[in-house]
This record gives C-alpha cells, structure tokens and sequence, in this order.
C-alpha cells in the first residue's frame, strides 16, 4: 500500500486524509521532516502560502522537500501549495518556495475570499463534472513544454501535471469525489513501475 502525507502545518488536513484513504493508499500526517522518509507522495494542502512557507522554513521543510522532490517523490499542491510548487509567482514568492513545477502561477487569481465560489470543470484522466471549490484561488498563467495541462476554467489554467508533480487551483479535497485523489495515486503506481523496468 502507498504511504502519501499531508504537511500539517495548515490548511485541510483532515479532508485529504479521507480522500487519501477512499482512493486506497495510507494517509499520514506529516509535521516533522523525518517522516517524509517512509512515504511515497506528500500533499501540500491550501491555506495561505506566506504563512506556510513561514511553517516550512520553520520546521526545516524548506529543504526537506526539495530533496525529497529531487529523489523522485510526487508532490500534489492545492490552492496556496500549487503556488509553492510553481518555478515564478506573479505577487512575491513565499518566504520558503519549492519551485519544482515549470509554470507560472498568479495569487488570488480569482478574487478575495467574498469571491469564492464553485463550478463544474472536465479534468483530463479523470473526467466531466468534477466540482471544483475556488477559494481565494490562484491561476496557472502560463507553462512550461514539459508541463501537461489537465484542466480549464474559462478559458483560464487551473490544474497541471509535470512529471511526478500535481497541481490544481481548486480545492477536490472539500468534495465527496476522490478522482484527482485517485489520479495523484495512480501516479505515484506509474512512476513506480518505470522505476523498476
């Protein structure tokens, strides 16, 4: 069974938990660094991203991740954690900032926490109607060659893959449909198998 954690320094936590576990891998709380050891994937969650890479640097994950991206390991962003995977941010970079994913990305995108709001989106691999939840959510503005979007919003980026790493604008860990979940598992199962061919 994959082990994928949640970095519990704030955010959803407990909701990707359940997701983690519906879709079938072991879900791990992560607050310190030498946790990551024992897992297959982390998922950074939302929340706000200053504060957070605060968290980070804090606790030493500031490092942490990066090594563990540089050894192969999946990473999976949310709302503020796609901003800390993203290689340039439009609005200053976080105090910490993972920048592994090739893509640039834009802060409160869609307007402040009044702003919030719902839709109906069609995700590459995982299908139609998956309901996404923008909360004070940024956007993808452009990306790199090497850079799979997976998923639109008017016309706007709002999900990517890159190789092991996931990132959405939205937030599928505050709805009852584990399909983004299931895909970031489903990745860290293909990027095993390519490991041992």
């Amino acid at each position: 069974m994959k082990k994928i954690g949640v970095l519990a320094l704030q955010g959803a936590v407990a909701e990707h938990m359940k997701m983690i576990e519906q879709s079938g891998a072991e879900a791990i709380i992560v607050k310190r660094t030498e946790q990551l050891d024992d897992l297959d994937g982390l998922i950074l969650p939302g929340g706000e991203s200053t504060a957070i890479g605060r968290l980070m640097k804090r606790y030493g994950f500031d490092e942490a991740i990066p090594e563990f991206a540089a050894n192969g390991k999946a990473l999976f962003g949310t709302c503020a954690g796609m901003i800390l995977l993203a290689k340039d941010i439009d609005g200053g970079k976080p105090e910490s900032h993972i920048g592994v994913m090739d893509m640039k990305v834009v802060r409160n995108a869609f307007g402040r926490q009044k702003e919030s709001f719902e839709a109906e989106l069609v995700v590459n691999e995982v299908g139609d109607d998956v309901r996404g939840v923008f909360i004070r959510a940024p956007l993808i503005e452009s990306v790199g060659p090497d850079v799979e979007v997976i998923c639109t919003y008017k016309g706007q980026i709002v999900a990517a893959k890159q190789g092991q790493y996931l990132a959405t604008s939205f937030h599928p860990e505050l709805t009852d449909d584990i399909r983004i979940h299931q895909l970031f598992v489903d990745m860290i199962v293909e990027k095993r198998e390519e490991s041992l061919c």
